[in-house]
């Protein structure tokens, strides 16, 4: 997950990238000594009766920008999810290449994820996965104005169908994690859903022309539970 970090400049290359962010500033230093980080392998998650998600997504004007880390959508207000009786607005959502987190140790080639804020500042985050496939027409809107290099939101062409971006099944892999990008602040609530989605080729060579690389490796899962639902 991203999410703009003031500070020293941070990327995926070896001189600034996840194996350093804890040494690039005092405020990073989480990304290293936080023991509840994101992301993780799905891997012997424990079957449980889950908090069911009430998703509130709508057809969005959205802009798109390129962050400098990742590819940014940003809908218009008014989407969001209900989870345990409370709502979270969705923010913004973006793209990881190849998908951070993994399953059973096989990674995905792009994960998706759709950043939720509440009223009190609870953060939860939707992953989304994709394997290669058909071209993912929801997307069309936004992959058909990529931005190449980093700068400023632009309108996106079309409405941004956010329905049609979530898979028909919802059944989730969830844990307590982390932000996936300096300063890895805890305390997200994440929910990766387990069908992923399709991508074309061309789809995904399209971003990963403009980000070859921008994923975090997995973390240590500790002490915390992974639960299926």
């Amino acid at each position: 997950m991203c999410e703009h970090a003031d500070g020293p400049e941070w990327g995926y290359e070896p001189h600034n990238g996840p194996a350093v962010w804890g040494r690039l500033d005092p405020a990073y230093e989480t990304c290293s000594l936080g023991g509840e980080q994101s992301p993780i392998d799905l891997n012997r998650a424990r079957s449980a009766q889950v908090d069911p998600v009430e998703f509130e997504y709508r057809s969005s004007r959205s802009t798109v920008e390129n962050t400098g880390h990742s590819i940014q959508v940003n809908p218009e207000p008014g989407s969001g999810l209900v989870v345990g009786g409370v709502r979270f607005e969705l923010e913004q959502f973006h793209f990881h290449h190849g998908a951070e987190h993994t399953i059973e140790g096989v990674r995905l080639p792009l994960e998706m994820h759709f950043v939720h804020r509440s009223e009190g500042g609870s953060l939860v985050v939707v992953g989304v996965l994709f394997r290669e496939g058909p071209a993912n027409l929801a997307l069309v809107p936004v992959w058909s104005g990529l931005p190449g290099i980093a700068g400023p939101p632009r309108p996106v062409a079309d409405a941004v169908d956010l329905p049609a971006l979530l898979p028909e099944h919802r059944t989730s892999w969830r844990y307590s994690g982390s932000l996936t990008t300096p300063p890895c602040t805890e305390g997200v609530a994440w929910i990766v859903l387990t069908e992923p989605l399709t991508l074309s080729a061309g789809q995904i060579d399209a971003f990963a022309a403009i980000f070859p690389n921008n994923y975090r490796p997995v973390q240590p899962l500790g002490e915390r539970v992974l639960v299926r639902g």
